[in-house]
């Protein structure tokens, strides 16, 4: 009987504290190694097309501060937007939160050798035809990188690029259907997947 009373009252409390899942491990430290002041930080569920509020609130982050952010929603795919003084913006997309603890924006990236390769999934729900990923300090698309191939819906391919340069990719899809979608200054090298949707 006092086993069940205290299940009961150990329930209560956390429905009372509004527990996250065990599996909501999407928060995580942004610090400000840019050398500007970022005024305003967004960060989403790269599944929604809204933004939201600005997780700094009235406060600002100062080159070489960080911000604790705790995102509102549970995803671990998130997209982060900062707004410096002055109006300039950078994004990252679809960045795995739940893989890192911490996210230096404008720094040194979060494996020792800056490695922008990684694992592209197609998760768009049509096949694509034609896949160009290239750094976007490159001034061209390069080769196609499916050749005569095809990839379908929820498969995979490795996109191997030189470490050590830069860490932000540009992509251009062509799928089946002969629609194309262009997503440009992508951050990689704290991800080893990116879903593209």
């Amino acid at each position: 009987m006092r086993a069940r009373i205290m299940l009961a009252l150990g329930l209560l409390l956390a429905m009372a504290c509004g527990a996250a899942p065990a599996s909501a491990q999407n928060r995580f430290s942004l610090v400000n190694n840019t050398g500007q002041i970022i005024e305003r930080i967004y960060v989403s569920p790269s599944r929604v097309n809204n933004w939201g509020r600005d997780v700094l609130g009235d406060a600002v982050l100062y080159p070489g501060q960080s911000f604790w952010v705790v995102p509102r929603l549970s995803d671990c795919v998130l997209d982060i937007r900062v707004v410096f003084q002055g109006g300039a913006e950078e994004t990252r997309w679809q960045v795995n939160a739940c893989s890192l603890s911490r996210i230096v924006w404008g720094g040194a990236p979060a494996r020792a050798v800056a490695d922008p390769s990684f694992r592209f999934v197609n998760r768009s729900g049509v096949p694509v035809n034609n896949l160009h990923i290239s750094l976007s300090s490159d001034r061209s698309w390069g080769p196609d990188r499916l050749g005569r191939n095809v990839l379908p819906p929820g498969r995979g391919i490795w996109v191997s690029l030189p470490a050590g340069k830069i860490c932000t990719v540009d992509i251009r899809v062509v799928y089946t259907d002969g629609t194309a979608t262009e997503r440009r200054n992508i951050e990689t090298c704290t991800v080893r997947e990116l879903h593209f949707r």
